[in-house]
């Protein structure tokens, strides 16, 4: 091929490559085109999604609001309900309470006069017994601490002589409401009172020193002389009262100073526990009648009041548990027996297992031969080893 024809050739190959530079231009504009059609679909989209999702956060979050607001609501109206209920509950025990003829307690002088007369004739005489117990406690065999509740000190018992499971509970020492639990269960598993049947005495009582016996509740009352009342528990009346024969009374235990009188029950029966100002060292035994109240005989103990913090009395022997102002390990180092089959260098030396301070109250139960124990605010169960007095 000559010269002449590769010149002219020459336009035709730059039309060509023009012609091809021209569709790759087009094709690459067109693919660009496309990209950014797909790039402003993505990010409507995302706006689209992110509008959606703001939206949906803020209806959340309204309804987290609403939800909380409720909650409020039904909290309040909840604590408003609780209230309207401890008051229709405490209107419901006022009603009960009322007695339409209060009974009269007031001191009959004379009578008075002709109790400490026999009582200090009866002193010290040889004691009949009622029962053939013959058995004394030889050491603690198991403790069981229930719970904690109310005060430092207090009293928690159940009947002494009757079958009923209930349990009743005298918070702090001077009130005039009694909490009563309807079994062990419920008194262990709830802590709020509202829980207990409340019993709304038509006077405060005063001390630890009361007791449950036989559907009586016979509680300490403090108007100038010191007042044993016995309360009928079923239809809430007092059924008697008396002042107890002994003048200038002075706290019965030494680390107790808040209890005057300490009612007891064993075995044999209904007993008081106190101390005069005429024999301030030393405490007193009496034994009680349940139905009339009248003392039937009184003892002088060689009990030491010093160190004293509480007593009970187990088949006609009195047992007092020492501790010290700093608490250790409460023990019986003292014992009298009434009837005098028990020697007090023959009893055991019964020691309890140290816990949280001193116990405020100590109630024997004769049918489960255990006692109901109130230590610094803790409801403790001690379960009693017993033995034969002439096997001690």
């Amino acid at each position: 091929m000559g010269p002449w024809r590769c010149l002219l050739l020459l336009p035709l190959l730059a039309a060509a490559l023009r012609a091809q530079q021209q569709q790759f231009m087009e094709y690459v504009e067109r693919r660009l085109t496309l990209l950014e059609e797909r790039i402003s679909q993505w990010h409507d989209q995302s706006s689209r999604y992110s509008t959606e999702l703001r939206d949906f956060k803020n209806q959340v979050l309204g309804m987290l609001e609403t939800a909380e607001k409720e909650r409020e609501t039904m909290r309040s109206e909840a604590e408003s309900a609780a209230v309207r209920v401890d008051r229709l509950e405490r209107e419901v025990d006022y009603l009960e309470t009322q007695n339409p003829a209060p009974p009269c307690v007031e001191v009959d002088e004379t009578l008075m006069e002709k109790q400490v007369a026999t009582a200090k004739q009866r002193k010290n005489e040889k004691y009949t017994k009622l029962t053939d117990c013959s058995d004394t406690i030889a050491s603690v065999r198991a403790m069981k601490i229930l719970k904690r509740f109310g005060s430092t000190s207090g009293l928690w018992t159940k009947d002494a002589a009757g079958n009923s499971e209930k349990i009743y509970v005298f918070d702090g020492t001077a009130n005039d409401t009694v909490y009563v639990f309807p079994r062990m269960r419920e008194f262990t598993l709830f802590s709020a009172t509202r829980k207990a049947a409340r019993i709304k005495l038509p006077y405060p009582w005063v001390g630890t020193g009361h007791l449950v016996y036989d559907g009586h509740l016979y509680y300490i009352r403090q108007q100038g002389s010191f007042q044993v009342i016995k309360f009928n528990l079923a239809n809430k009346t007092v059924v008697d009262s008396s002042v107890f024969p002994a003048e200038e009374q002075i706290p019965v235990f030494g680390l107790s100073p808040f209890t005057y009188i300490e009612v007891a029950a064993d075995e044999e029966g209904l007993w008081a526990i106190y101390a005069t100002k005429e024999d301030e060292k030393n405490l007193c035994l009496a034994k009680l009648d349940p139905t009339s109240l009248d003392i039937e005989q009184m003892w002088d103990t060689p009990c030491p009041r010093e160190n004293a913090e509480g007593a009970f009395v187990v088949c006609g022997a009195l047992h007092v548990v020492y501790n010290t102002r700093l608490p250790s390990r409460s023990r019986v180092q003292c014992v009298f027996d009434v009837s005098g089959t028990l020697a007090p260098e023959d009893a055991s030396l019964v020691y309890f297992p140290k816990r949280y301070g001193s116990h405020s109250s100590m109630k024997y139960s004769p049918q489960e031969r255990q006692i109901y124990a109130w230590d610094d605010g803790y409801q403790i169960i001690y379960r009693m080893e017993m033995k034969k007095k002439l096997e001690v």
